[in-house]
């Protein structure tokens, strides 16, 4: 797996292998690449300094949710 960000256009790519992609989809600021059989191989996220916040901050709002609620 490769990492790369880009800072003059705020694109972080996930490289999830060398193939080539043959589809996408966008949903908001992520675009995922697949191969022909609906593997993902890439992942695009735009605007990627605030899109990744964005993501920790639910996942971590969801941790905090399911921990306050837990019985245990």
């Amino acid at each position: 797996m490769k990492y790369k960000y880009d800072v003059k256009t705020d694109i972080l790519l996930i490289q999830m292998g060398t193939e080539k992609p043959d589809f996408a989809e966008q949903r908001e600021n992520i675009i995922t690449h697949y191969n022909k059989n609906g593997k993902p191989i890439e992942i695009e996220i735009l605007d990627a300094s605030k899109t990744v916040v964005k993501l920790f901050e639910t996942i971590v709002g969801c941790r905090s949710v399911q921990s306050s609620t837990s019985i245990g």
